[in-house]
This record gives C-alpha cells, structure tokens and sequence, in this order.
C-alpha cells in the first residue's frame, strides 16, 4: 500500500464510508498528518484546554464521515474540509463549555500577528468564527484563505496551491483578508 498523494486522491475520489477497509486505509494514510493540523488548531486555544488533539481528530473525522464524503474533489479539498470540520468541532466545544459556565471566563485565542496584526491580540473563539462566517457571506475565497492559513497552519505558498491561486492572489487576498478581520474584531 503505498503512503503517496496520489494513493489518498484515489481514495477519496471513491471513498465509501461503508466501506470498513477503504475508511481504515484512509485514516492510515491521513492520520498523522490530521494529528499536526489539529495540533496547529490548539495551539492557539487557551492554556489547559482539555480537548486533545487525537480526540479533535477523531471527533473531525466522525464529522467529515458523516457529511457527503463523494464530494471530496481531492486530496488538498480533502484537507481544506478536515480544516473546516476541526474548526467546528473547536466551536461547538467552546459554545458548550461557556454555556455550562453562565458568564464564567470565556475561552481566549491569541491570534499570531500575521492575521490579527499585533502579537498577543487575545480575541474569544466565537467571535472569531462568527467574523469568518461574515467573511465569508462576502467572499468565500477569503474566508478559505484565513482559514488555511490560520487554522491548517500553511504558509501562503501552500495556500494559494491549495486554493489553486496565483501566489500574487493569494498576497493580495491575505491582506485584504487580514485587514478585514482585524476590523471586525476590534468592533467585536
């Protein structure tokens, strides 16, 4: 079974969930690189968060089997979509635990100073998914770059591939994008 990209696109252009062999085989070969991605999401989580990033893994991984797996184009879209699922997974925990605390401490992300604009600029989680969910009533493709950038953790270069931009696009709509949400998250 060879551990290549291209192995992983045939997988996910057939992948059945159904299919107990196909889902393992997949999971072998994406697993680790879910674990880093996860891990790059919690880093930017408060000190003592309790989820892990094996349990948002398997949590993403419950989520991504269960919403339309034949639609995965490949695997970068693959990918983008595990980003997506991982952030969701980050919500719904953050909206959980600050409903059980009834205005106790709401959980904090302290965005690096590539998306916010300043080091150390604590925001709340929430805020920030509901400004990317703005954002992304406005430009979708924005909303995928910060996403990508962010929440995976890739570098610009990677992003645009990902995206299948130009790396002079993706500057300019990561600039654009940043100085977006830095707006909105001071309003917030």
């Amino acid at each position: 079974m060879p551990n290549t990209p291209s192995r992983v696109t045939q997988l996910l252009h057939r992948f059945d969930m159904r299919d107990q062999a196909q889902a393992e085989e997949l999971m072998s070969l994406v697993y680790q690189e879910l674990r880093a991605l996860a891990a790059r999401q919690l880093q930017h989580e408060r000190p003592g968060h309790t989820l892990q990033p094996t349990a948002l893994v398997h949590e993403a991984w419950l989520r991504l089997a269960q919403n339309a797996p034949g639609e995965w184009e490949g695997r970068a879209h693959f990918f983008r979509i595990a980003a997506r699922a991982m952030r969701q997974v980050l919500v719904d925990f953050a909206r959980r635990r600050d409903a059980t605390r009834r205005g106790g401490e709401l959980q904090r992300v302290t965005l690096d100073h590539e998306v916010a604009g300043a080091d150390g600029v604590a925001i709340e989680l929430l805020d920030l998914h509901e400004a990317l969910e703005r954002l992304g009533r406005l430009d979708a493709a924005l909303e995928q770059l910060i996403e990508l950038r962010f929440f995976s953790g890739l570098t610009l270069d990677e992003a645009a591939t990902a995206l299948g931009i130009s790396r002079r696009k993706a500057a300019k709509d990561w600039a654009a994008a940043r100085l977006w949400l830095r707006r909105e998250l001071a309003e917030a």
